[in-house]
């Protein structure tokens, strides 16, 4: 019998299924992938592990014994510990206080100090050393990483959850969680790795359970796993073509110029410090950075969704500082944003309804001052079709789709306008391999037509395959723009983490 069993684990919400029937056994010591697109179902079985929810079916066992998880706290108390994606941490509060809290204390005055001390012990051990009395919002998204690590740890967790770890970090952190990783299992813990890249799964991981549909498909031996592309074909159940083949192109003219573009939000925090480059015609321009570096509010002052402190913005020779959403949407850009669900489509509208949202005044969508719905109709069954967008009809609700269908048909309105601009922030985010790789292949087909493309991800391999030249974000600077032939991902890594490329020094290094 394994260390840990979940044996015909189902999970229903209302009438969705999101686990049938899930099998899972994993052995003390090792990492364990589960493998999966978006929606797959991995984090619902995990959070049932964790005792966030209960099974609707099926039997969990550790170490021969049925385990019965009532919520969190009893989890954490059978030695089962987790890392969301997005961190359960309270900014206000120290590093300390956050680890000591909620934890169960046989003396009546709990003593912060010795609690400390045994965390700088913990952290020196592990090599993640974080100062415990700085608070929380002061501390990098990585260290935030590690302190969540350390906490589960704390609380002598023997397994440890870790969902889409590397999401938000830089590759020398990555370098950094997996050395912490093959330490944990040295010491006998058990890593349940969640994630959707092959790459790391590769490195990291002993064994990987691939879920699809919220089906157990297969648990294969990492090592028995010839390359990435058997994974990918394993993960969404047909092979899958997984090389992008980009031309040599001379780039045109210049179509889009940020110039010392400065953002200051409401709390009077730069976002934006004097961010300068251009972009061609036929040129795919890759922002790159660990989330939450400016890239939002980049996006936001191009699209006019928000308006720069400082500095200028010019769109096909106009400057468009000031310019409203709808005026630079006129003007040909066409905007995938990063939230879907408030600035891409509304979800009480139909399917057929938010694919016409930006298009009424091209030609066919109306007939004198009337929708031609006969017309429309057609055309966006083509547009689902074309896209792979799985719904009983065009009339469906578009909130009643899941979250990758909602993407593929949001993609597929901004491309059929024939943007003259392309803003694609996390264009394929949601999505399987086969429909990333189809999505990344319309936008290379756009680089052809002349479209000038801004490509935002977090993801380093989609950057360095289709960008032309790729500007890096640190704390909404220009650490430096890069041509596509000299970017390795340690390059990116260093500059993603603060290091400046020479000639864009700050005026007080060059005094230095």
């Amino acid at each position: 019998m394994a260390y840990l069993e979940m044996k015909h684990v189902s999970k229903y919400f209302d009438r969705v299924a999101a686990n049938v029937d899930v099998n899972l056994s994993i052995e003390k010591g090792e990492v364990h992938a589960l493998l999966g697109e978006n929606g797959a179902g991995k984090s619902t079985l995990m959070n049932i592990l964790y005792g966030v929810y209960h099974q609707s079916e099926g039997e969990l066992f550790l170490d021969g014994e049925k385990l019965h998880i009532k919520d969190p706290k009893d989890a954490i108390e059978k030695g089962i510990g987790m890392v969301h994606q997005h961190f359960m941490l309270i900014p206000e509060l120290t590093v300390i206080e956050n680890v000591v809290l909620g934890m169960r204390e046989n003396k009546a005055i709990l003593d912060l100090k010795a609690a400390a001390q045994k965390f700088e012990a913990m952290s020196e051990k592990y090599g993640m050393h974080i100062n415990p009395w700085v608070k929380v919002d002061m501390l990098t998204v990585g260290h935030q990483q590690r302190l969540e690590i350390l906490k589960a740890l704390y609380r002598n967790a023997n397994i440890l959850i870790l969902d889409e770890p590397t999401a938000v970090l830089t590759p020398q952190e990555v370098g950094v969680l997996f050395k912490v990783i093959r330490q944990l299992t040295a010491e006998g813990k058990t890593i349940i790795f969640i994630s959707h890249k092959m790459n790391e799964i590769m490195e990291i991981c002993d064994y990987c359970t691939v879920l699809r549909r919220g089906r157990t498909v297969q648990t294969v031996k990492v090592s028995d796993i010839k390359d990435k592309q058997e994974l990918a074909t394993l993960m969404v159940g047909h092979a899958v073509e997984l090389n992008m083949h980009k031309s040599i192109k001379e780039p045109g003219n210049v179509i889009l110029k940020v110039d010392k573009l400065t953002y200051t939000n409401k709390l009077k925090v730069d976002k934006l410090k004097e961010v300068t480059f251009d972009i061609h015609e036929g040129e795919i321009v890759g922002i790159c950075g660990v989330d939450d570096n400016g890239q939002s509010e980049l996006i936001k002052c191009i699209t006019g969704n928000e308006t720069a402190t400082k500095g200028h913005v010019t769109i096909l020779d106009e400057d468009c500082t000031h310019a409203g959403v709808r005026h630079i949407l006129d003007k040909g850009v066409s905007h995938i944003p990063e939230d879907r669900h408030n600035m891409a489509m509304i979800k009480n509208l139909s399917i057929n309804e938010n694919l016409i949202l930006m298009a009424l005044k091209k030609d066919g969508y109306s007939k004198h001052g009337f929708i031609d719905w006969k017309w429309v109709t057609k055309h966006n069954q083509e547009l689902c079709r074309e896209y792979e967008v799985k719904t009983p009809d065009v009339n469906e609700l578009a909130g009643n789709l899941s979250g990758g269908n909602q993407q593929k048909f949001v993609v597929g309105r901004e491309l059929d306008r024939n943007p003259k601009i392309l803003v694609a922030m996390h264009p394929d985010r949601g999505l399987d391999i086969g429909a990333t790789k189809y999505i990344q292949r319309r936008i290379l087909a756009e680089r052809e037509k002349g479209t000038g493309v801004v490509l935002v991800s977090t993801e380093l391999d989609e950057i360095m395959e289709l960008s032309d030249k790729i500007v890096v974000l640190n704390n909404g600077e220009v650490m430096g723009i890069l041509d596509q032939k000299e970017a390795t991902v340690e390059k990116l890594g260093l500059m993603m983490a603060g290091e400046r490329m020479p000639g864009y020094e700050k005026e007080s290094d060059a005094l230095d």
